[in-house]
């Protein structure tokens, strides 16, 4: 269990640590010779045994109370499961208890206790004022439950007490500590090197274990390190655990490339955010609404990042019906988005807390909802349906009602990094069976894969009826026409289905409904069978009309006719006027069109075509602008890019022959 101080600056915070533990925490010499903490503070106190069991070293975070490092606070703060707001007897309530208040309240920290220090130093009736000043400041707070304790570190008076509820809280807090099953997560408040260790972090724990030898990423920037050793709750240790203090030595990684407010985290949950979605709560003691567009200092995890307000909710008081207002009023909490000046790492269920431009008052708290927030849409009511999906308590109904939510499906590789959990957590999760697709990290919900089904059933039978000399469309444009939103991942998986339901047919990347086809005559099959050697044969050139007929002693127009009704029905490919190719030949065409793209950044030009085919430059241009036309490139300026969501003559796996060659259409328009 961390435990952290918080209170007005010389309320004895660094002073009660000291008599607890034993430890004095301020270890800069300025702080020394200013007798007051600039820095975080840490010491550990032991948790004796009772009936044999042992709960975790408790350790303490020991924050300044200075007002202009509240900020530092704030970094500490962030990371604490209990907390001792701290009120000297003889000052009373000051301006940054107040302050120290809100941020504890705004972070939802509802375990704790007010501790009344330097109780020697005043005669009972001020002990009593006191006493119900702070009874007085912390209703209305998550502190307003918390017991109220005189103390005094220099005579000992009530540290036994207060001692005795910090062991209880921390065996309590041993028995369901629920943060250790997702993935390693560590905010980063220090960073040093150590003669023969390297560089050194130290941070809290906020989610999973991490043990010596694991890699592990630094966010933002996702350099990957190595775990040279560990200490927790300052001792060696081969695992640190959530909720402990934690120092990490690191291979790979130099100290000037590391600081307060970056994470450590496993690769699973390696993520960095500009723009985040939350939920937010403004102080009840504010003095104005917060407003849309407002610039604040974002508090999350170690870090301070400048960023700017953007309240999503119509309203602003949740379930007001009044009108839809872009304020959220004193008290209220609304769903709001964050644009950062910089990324940050964030996650769903962190804590966040708002200070205003200048950093000289607490404003807000709440916790993130998604991470991955959108620029565009981003107050629709689909979207809104999202975040309240990404609101519910339990993993497995986040997951489950988002799915449900979502038109196009769900990036679970995505979805499992926000929510700080390694995929197999997420895919394990009983939300399956009501998805009817999931492919290749996506999950689809029934009854939207019900509806994309229909939608793209719809759109062939208008392509048929609008072109009804076509065979149908290729599977990308049948995309862009059906369903332009649509994952790829999961449309493939919708046309498998699909197809496997004999409800379409496909012929190599050409789709179409079982009762569209195009029949050929008994001559025209007794021609296409007469030339398809010499189609096989005529390689990267292809065949022309002229000469297939020539060859075969047929006649020219019969001839074209005929090669023309083969390319209708995806059995032969035409680049250009007369010059055709059969389906194998123009899948080895593709599949080198897709090798130069590969080898180049996606980019596919003449002259690299052309060498790579060893054809001439004109037709290496007639196949490249033919390959425009059916999908598998597209043309930009001088260059032809390769279209990530072509599948025309993909080949994976056992498909890889001649079968799915012959299969294969490609029409040219």
């Amino acid at each position: 269990m961390i435990v952290g101080t918080a209170g007005h600056i010389d309320h004895g915070k660094t002073t009660l640590v000291k008599a607890l533990t034993g430890v004095d925490t301020d270890r800069l010499p300025e702080e020394k010779k200013r007798g007051i903490s600039i820095e975080l503070g840490y010491a550990f106190l032991d948790v004796p045994e009772v009936d044999g069991h042992t709960a975790p070293r408790i350790g303490f975070i020991d924050v300044p109370g200075h007002e202009r490092l509240v900020h530092t606070m704030l970094a500490g703060a962030t990371g604490i499961d209990h907390a001792l707001l701290l009120v000297a007897a003889d000052d009373g309530v000051m301006p940054q208890t107040r302050e120290h208040l809100a941020v504890l309240s705004l972070l939802g920290l509802r375990e704790g206790a007010v501790v009344i220090t330097k109780a020697d130093r005043v005669d009972a009736e001020r002990l009593a004022a006191v006493r119900a000043e702070a009874l007085a400041l912390v209703q209305g707070s998550s502190l307003a439950d918390a017991p109220v304790l005189a103390v005094s570190a220099h005579s000992g008076l009530g540290l036994t007490e207060l001692r005795e509820r910090l062991w209880a809280a921390a065996r309590a807090h041993a028995g369901r500590n629920d943060r250790g099953d997702g993935a390693f997560r560590l905010a980063i408040d220090r960073a040093f090197t150590l003669d023969g260790v390297g560089t050194v972090v130290t941070g809290t724990v906020h989610a999973g274990s991490v043990a010596v030898g694991d890699e592990l990423v630094r966010m933002p920037g996702g350099q990957r390190v190595r775990v040279r050793s560990l200490h927790a709750q300052n001792r060696v240790v081969e695992r640190a655990e959530a909720g402990q203090r934690c120092a990490v030595g690191l291979v790979g990684l130099a100290k000037d490339e590391i600081g307060r407010g970056q994470w450590i985290v496993a690769p699973a949950a390696a993520l960095a955010t500009d723009r985040l979605d939350a939920s937010l709560t403004l102080w009840h003691d504010e003095a104005k609404p917060l407003r849309s567009g407002t610039p604040v200092h974002v508090h999350i995890g170690a870090i301070d990042m400048p960023g700017t307000v953007a309240i999503l909710d119509e309203h602003g008081v949740s379930g007001d019906p009044g009108p839809a207002t872009d304020r959220l009023m004193p008290g209220a909490t609304a769903r709001v988005q964050l644009i950062l000046r910089s990324p940050v790492g964030a996650w769903h269920g962190d804590r966040v807390v708002l200070r205003d431009a200048s950093a000289s008052r607490t404003l807000a708290g709440g916790i993130v909802l998604d991470p991955h927030a959108p620029t565009r849409y981003r107050r629709t009511p689909q979207r809104l349906a999202e975040l309240a999906a990404l609101a519910l308590p339990t993993l497995d109904e986040r997951v489950a009602a988002l799915i449900d939510a979502a038109p196009n499906g769900v990036d679970l590789n995505r979805l499992a990094a926000a929510q700080g959990q390694p995929l197999s957590a997420l895919q394990a999760r009983p939300h399956k069976p009501s998805t009817t697709h999931s492919h290749d990290g996506w999950a689809l919900g029934s009854s939207q894969s019900e509806a994309a089904r229909q939608a793209l059933l719809a759109a062939l039978s208008r392509f048929h009826a609008g072109h009804p000399e076509e065979l149908g469309p290729d599977t990308a444009r049948l995309r862009r026409l059906a369903l332009p939103r649509l994952p790829e991942p999961l449309y493939r998986a919708l046309l498998t289905g699909l197809q496997a339901a004999a409800q379409v047919l496909v012929r190599g990347a050409y789709v179409h409904l079982p009762e569209h086809g195009i029949q050929l005559s008994a001559t025209e099959e007794r021609l296409a069978q007469k030339v398809s050697p010499a189609l096989a044969a005529a390689g990267y050139e292809g065949a022309w009309v002229r000469d297939l007929a020539r060859d075969a002693k047929e006649s020219e127009p019969l001839m074209r006719v005929t090669l023309a009704r083969l390319a209708q029905r995806g059995e032969l490919v035409q680049v250009v006027k007369d010059l055709y190719y059969p389906p194998a030949t123009m899948a080895r065409l593709c599949a080198i069109a897709r090798e130069v793209a590969h080898a180049h950044d996606g980019e596919v030009t003449a002259a690299r075509f052309r060498d790579a085919t060893s054809l001439g430059r004109k037709r290496a241009i007639q196949i490249l602008e033919c390959l425009d036309r059916i999908g598998l490139l597209r043309r930009v300026g001088d260059v032809h890019r390769l279209r990530a969501d072509s599948q025309l003559y993909r080949e994976s796996g056992d498909d890889r022959d001649d079968r799915q060659t012959r299969t294969a259409v490609i029409r040219a328009t």
